[in-house]
């Protein structure tokens, strides 16, 4: 599926809970429908430090995911080898979140580490799931 953008409630969701879980590490599995990343699964058994965040792939049910987000406690969005290692396992787009947790701490990575853009879109999204312009 090709990935054309970011829901920015989507977005707004990652950071908050982020920030949240600072200065523990938080981590999910992104979902898109309709090329727009929409969801953020969080699987059971994930287990967060203030160093890492470990997603326990195989709790994963039976749905697909486009990628990973995981927040980093400091500003640091650079990825390391077990992110990288991460990346290649869950699919093409990436994001790390980091302090101050604003609209401007976060980045996309592909599965190789490198930085891919990915706009964020204005748009609704109803309580049945479906994308509205």
């Amino acid at each position: 599926m090709k990935i054309i953008g970011i829901a920015r409630e989507t977005l707004e969701f990652i950071l908050k809970v982020s920030e949240s879980s600072a200065p523990q590490e938080f981590a999910g599995l992104l979902r898109a429908e309709k090329g727009i990343i929409k969801d953020v699964v969080i699987l059971p058994g994930t287990e967060s430090s203030d160093r890492n965040a470990v997603i326990k792939l195989f709790m994963m049910p039976n749905i697909s995911s486009v990628g990973s987000v995981h927040s980093h406690p400091v500003p640091n969005l650079k990825p390391s080898k077990a992110d990288l290692r991460l990346f290649r396992k869950t699919g093409t787009h990436h994001i790390i979140v980091g302090a101050p947790y604003d609209e401007n701490s976060w980045q996309c990575y592909d599965s190789d580490g490198q930085v891919q853009v990915l706009p964020v879109l204005e748009i609704e999204l109803n309580e049945n799931e479906e994308i509205l312009t």
